[in-house]
């Protein structure tokens, strides 16, 4: 997408804070590599795979792994007990994550476009790397007053020099939505938007460890291998830097920091709803195309359909499954669209956990607030009906709602 360049700076100065590791992790670092080339394709075709299970395994997993259910609490008092307990022992199970604070952004570029302004920025995120950002701003129309805004996380689908790229780009066509360009549609419902590069994407690609001698999920590997090494997880530090993003979007003097949404799709969805879960700043969820139950996953033998970012050491083993960590999020609002054939996404898994936060939220006397569709004939996709569906959904619980 073009646009007049207004203002561009690129400054040499200024370092990074370093905070040392003080945790180790027992953790295996072994490479899981995503599926070879062409797993998107087969990502896209999964209604070509045998019938979905419709029912969330028992018995005994590989591994000798026993089954469990997350059990729902009696109330919701109950359940307000046990959140700030569970997001802790998340913490724990994240690594020597580095503490949260403010990052002060670098504004780097700066374009017009028609009814809106882009600004590419970047942050330290105090580890010695930089994060990169593109942040969108509605046109005020001299109106003074702040904006909802959303936080918005990219895709993995491979496309690792993409990243943060996907805001301005057609980026849904094998998706089954070839005309969305999801930064723009949001900004024309007056949205603040920004989005930032996971680590090993757009322009943190190929600036790991290994530097410029790797490409492609091989970085993803060496991240995950060298945070193991440090006790940290590569998933951790995803979600410590989209946290870093949410303190910086609501920092901005444009936002209302009482109406900030995040979503995304795929791992943006994973990203979203993680981010959700451990952040109660963050109002309203939607999470597109990826609500796994780790247990159904690997019972149906899909995990190679994920990424080795995806993967917390010692989740099921702390009797955590994503119907907690989702749960997490009650009673503030939170939509998952989901496709029935998703390999993903297991169909078994999705209604469990769409069951277990519908009853929740009734606890909670809050019913509406949670909205879980499952597309039974659609596949790893975000459609046009999945958009509408976001759109009103982000109008009702966030664009629109009252204080």
């Amino acid at each position: 997408m073009g646009g007049e360049i207004l203002h561009r700076r690129l400054s040499a100065t200024g370092s990074a804070r370093s905070v040392p590791a003080v945790l180790v992790l027992a953790a295996s670092a072994v490479m899981l590599a995503l599926p070879p080339i062409g797993w998107m394709k087969a990502m896209a075709e999964d209604r070509a795979l045998d019938p979905p299970a419709q029912a969330s395994p028992e018995g005994v997993l590989f591994g000798g792994f026993k089954a469990f259910r997350v059990p729902l609490p009696d109330s919701a008092e109950d359940w307000r007990k046990v959140q700030p307990q569970l997001r802790a022992k998340l913490w724990r199970l994240l690594g020597d994550v580095p503490p949260l604070f403010t990052p002060p952004a670098e504004t780097i570029e700066r374009r017009r476009h028609p009814g809106f302004e882009e600004h590419r920025i970047r942050f330290a995120n105090g580890l010695g790397d930089w994060v990169y950002g593109c942040l969108l701003i509605p046109d005020s129309g001299g109106d003074a007053k702040r904006r909802p805004a959303v936080l918005y996380h990219h895709y993995h689908g491979g496309k690792y020099e993409q990243g943060k790229e996907e805001l301005l780009r057609p980026a849904f066509a094998e998706f089954g939505n070839e005309h969305l360009v999801a930064g723009p549609a949001l900004v024309r419902e007056g949205y603040v938007v920004l989005a930032i590069d996971a680590y090993g994407f757009g322009e943190r690609h190929q600036r790991g460890p290994t530097g410029q001698r790797d490409r492609g999920q091989a970085v993803e590997a060496a991240l995950f291998k060298t945070f193991a090494w440090q006790g940290r997880t590569l998933w951790g530090m995803i979600v410590h830097d989209d946290l870093l993003a949410l303190n910086y979007l609501l920092s901005r003097d444009e936002v209302d920091p009482d109406r900030v949404a995040a979503l995304g799709m795929s791992m943006g969805a994973t990203r979203s709803w993680w981010a959700a879960a451990l952040d109660e700043r963050i109002r309203c969820t939607v999470s597109v195309a990826c609500l796994t139950r780790y247990q159904d996953l690997l019972a149906a033998g899909n995990v190679n359909f994920h990424g080795i970012y995806y993967f917390v050491p010692g989740v099921l083993k702390e009797q955590i499954d994503t119907e907690a960590i989702c749960g997490l999020i009650a009673p503030r609002a939170h939509l998952t669209l989901s496709g029935g054939r998703d390999a993903g996404s297991p169909v078994s898994g999705v209604r469990t956990i769409n069951d277990f936060q519908e009853r929740l939220y009734g606890l909670f006397g809050q019913p509406k607030r949670y909205r879980g569709i499952v597309y039974d004939e659609v596949g790893h996709a975000y459609t046009p009906e999945m958009w509408r569906e976001t759109i009103d959904f982000l109008r009702l619980h966030l664009r629109d709602a009252q204080p």
